[in-house]
């Protein structure tokens, strides 16, 4: 999936060297697959040993491609929340770590591609001149993109899209999860408990964390659902509801639903910065 530069990434981690992170993602996908394994078989400390390095993992690889300190913070905070979801008592102080993850994961997809900003108006582009002018306007035009699964950069500069991006596309994805959270809730809300208010208001946050990756492109906006859609799987064993495979179900949409979530935004850096 390719996805369009974006501007500004001010905040990028200090890397390791480039070499160490097609080691690292080959560790990180061994991990996941030892992991679910486990998961299946339940052969004892292999399952949490295997889950607690998932995560760093994966940080260790955002920082070996050179991504977004702020993305780094989010996987540790993870990591936090999976090893408290292990210790019995932990369960309210680990969707407290993941709370704090997805307010990493909202706070660089706004920051990064706000959804609201106007695209630029069809006069500007035509102001933008001639010759050397011309790059100064696609910059212009770049930089006043709304962006979207499959919009890029050149795109947003090229004649056919002066108006932009349909000013209500931003606002299909906060519809359309805003329903599936107030479903989900009201569907669960009963079964609950004690629970109630920390999953509602958790599961908010993660619902926002879906929203606005959709808004950075394809490949993350399936990350955030994926994630989304794993919380939502546990919220479903809390309600004792029975679904076959369930671990498996959670992990296997964690995990991937992470990745895209990180590549997406490594991919796109990389873009950026030439590095």
């Amino acid at each position: 999936m390719d996805e369009s530069p974006n501007v500004v990434q001010p905040d990028r981690a200090p890397g390791a060297p480039a070499r160490f992170a097609g080691p690292v993602l080959i560790a990180f996908w061994v991990c996941s697959v030892v992991h679910l394994v486990a998961v299946l078989t339940e052969p004892g400390l292999l399952d949490p040993v295997s889950k607690a390095l998932l995560m760093p993992l994966l940080a260790l690889w955002v920082l070996a491609r050179r991504g977004p300190g702020i993305i780094v913070a989010a996987l540790l905070a993870s990591a936090a929340g999976d090893i408290a979801l292990e210790i019995d008592g932990m369960f309210v102080p680990g969707m407290g770590f993941f709370a704090v993850a997805h307010v990493c994961y909202i706070t660089f997809f706004v920051r990064e591609r706000p959804a609201f900003r106007k695209a630029p108006r069809a006069g500007h582009l035509a102001e933008a001149g001639s010759g050397a002018e011309v790059g100064s306007g696609a910059q212009v035009a770049a930089e006043g993109e709304v962006g979207s699964a499959g919009e890029t950069a050149s795109g947003a500069a090229g004649p056919g899209s002066a108006r932009g991006r349909r000013p209500g596309a931003p606002w299909a994805a906060v519809a359309v999860y805003g329903v599936v959270w107030l479903v989900l809730v009201t569907l669960l809300w009963p079964r609950l408990g004690a629970l109630q208010i920390p999953v509602a208001a958790y599961s908010l946050v993660l619902t926002t964390t879906a929203i606005t990756s959709s808004w950075y492109g394809v490949r993350a906006g399936l990350g955030g659902g994926l994630f989304l859609l794993s919380d939502t799987l546990i919220a479903l064993g809390i309600a004792d509801l029975d679904i076959p495979y369930i671990g498996f179900l959670i992990m296997s949409t964690y995990i991937v639903g992470q990745y895209l979530l990180a590549s997406a935004i490594v991919r796109r850096t990389r873009v950026t910065t030439g590095v």
